[in-house]
């Protein structure tokens, strides 16, 4: 940006021309929204001055904060040697070389191979091809089938956002008709006076009942986040991944771990799939790979995947022009070498995130909050009227949507998901900056609660 310009002709040509993810179009065109300008540390900051704190990590991938010099500094020099070129034709480029064999470095012992996308979305889509490819070569070619979550997010490609289980999302776009949902291990929501790990293995064994439904021999594999993310960061009950593993092993169900939000330290580990001691068959990365600095996403693909791949021989008729882009690469072996020298994760999960989960639930006390959940460093305030009934403040999650605006004017960024306040602060939170958000989300709650007129 060359030249600043002054916010009201900044929002002006903004709501003229811009048209955002995810917003209501008429709405924004007539209010508009915030220009945000500048970012240092785990803060950014609107064209008008006004300083947040980012509890979100921009969009969960900011796990650094925004003050890594280094990452940016290593994009400028590979920038300066090899700007782009493709991956296409048998090229390669040393970035992509070098972060493929980082990768297998971090991640679990059976992922020796990796398939460079620009996002999760087309990460999830790849996992798609690889899947029915996988099949095709084994001689099953009727194994194309694929069973997802209700409430899940997967992305927003056609193919991805019917991976992904969100009602606004299928209501717009006819989906993938070989996809299909079971219940989301949502025990606040839908678990009622079950003890949670009764409730866990009921929603696990739906994925085996719709197995039965389609016919083992239809059914390639079943996708999900460890923790659910943008659903409502829904921490699953201790019962349900290892009846999940169960089941996807006896029946001869590829396993699909989406982990574009859990990645890289969110959990607690460097991915939730340690955390839940889960042994994928594809893991989907994306964000955090890079610090947010740079669009990169891709695919980790198992040795019993790619032996088949290997073996059978003909083309993988599928691919991006920027798949394994320098630059984002030289990105990525930044931020992994700033996680692994500056041990990142293990300091968020031994500290920092106990640390948060810690607070948090002081607010369980609160008149209007119904549950804390969270895991490693990201977590889910649920808003109620009644603890009792959990109803709700507002229909259609008017009072949640109430709370995030009062936190936003007070100087938090966090999000609304449902009748849920989410939260994913940064890793290089220290203990103070912890106290902050909560103390401020705090405020939020008791501005909420006065609104309502709710006391205790």
């Amino acid at each position: 940006m060359n030249s600043k310009v002054d916010t009201a002709t900044l929002r002006q040509l903004d709501q003229s021309h811009h048209l955002h993810p995810f917003t209501d179009f008429k709405d924004y065109a007539n209010h508009g929204g915030r220009i945000v300008n500048k970012a240092e540390h785990i803060y950014i900051y609107d064209s008008e001055g006004h300083k947040m704190l980012d509890g979100m990590s921009g969009l969960w991938c900011c796990n650094l904060g925004y003050s890594q010099k280094s990452i940016i500094e290593a994009v400028y020099q590979q920038m300066q040697e090899l700007p782009y070129y493709n991956n296409f034709f048998n090229c390669s480029n040393q970035p992509a070389v070098e972060l493929a064999k980082a990768l297998v470095d971090v991640t679990p012992a059976q992922f020796n191979h990796v398939f460079f996308t620009n996002s999760g979305s087309e990460a999830n889509d790849t996992n798609i091809r690889l899947v029915h490819r996988y099949y095709d070569l084994l001689g099953k070619p009727d194994k194309k089938q694929i069973i997802s979550r209700k409430n899940a997010y997967h992305g927003s490609t056609i193919a991805a956002a019917s991976l992904g289980g969100m009602s606004a999302m299928h209501n717009q776009a006819r989906g993938l008709d070989y996809v299909h949902h079971i219940n989301q291990p949502h025990w606040f929501e839908a678990g009622g006076d079950m003890d949670p790990n009764e409730f866990g293995l009921k929603v696990a064994r739906e994925l085996e009942a719709m197995i039965d439904h389609l016919g083992e021999g239809n059914v390639a594999a079943f996708i999900a986040e460890p923790v659910q993310g943008a659903g409502g960061v829904i921490i699953p009950p201790d019962t349900y991944w290892p009846e999940i593993q169960r089941i996807c092993d006896e029946r001869d169900i590829l396993l699909i771990l989406d982990e574009v939000i859990c990645g890289f330290g969110r959990t607690g580990r460097w991915f939730g799939c340690e955390t839940y001691d889960l042994k994928p068959d594809l893991m989907t990365f994306a964000k955090a790979i890079t610090n947010g600095y740079m669009p990169l996403g891709g695919v980790m693909v198992s040795d019993k995947i790619t032996d088949v791949l290997m073996s059978g021989g003909g083309e993988f008729a599928h691919g991006l022009t920027y798949s394994g882009h320098p630059a984002s690469c030289a990105a990525g072996l930044e931020t992994l070498r700033i996680l692994r020298e500056g041990n990142i994760i293990e300091t968020a999960a031994t500290t920092i995130g106990p640390h948060l989960q810690t607070r948090l639930r002081e607010l369980e006390d609160h008149p209007i909050v119904g549950q804390v959940r969270g895991k490693g460093m990201f977590a889910a305030v649920e808003l109620v009227r009644d603890k009792t009934t959990r109803e709700r403040l507002e229909p259609e999650s008017g009072g949640a949507v109430y709370c995030r605006n009062r936190a936003n004017s007070n100087g938090l960024m966090v999000r609304q998901t449902g009748d849920a306040m989410i939260m994913a602060p940064p890793l290089v939170c220290d203990m103070s900056e912890i106290d902050t958000l909560v103390d401020k989300l705090g405020a939020a709650l008791d501005e909420t609660a006065a609104h309502y007129s709710i006391s205790k």
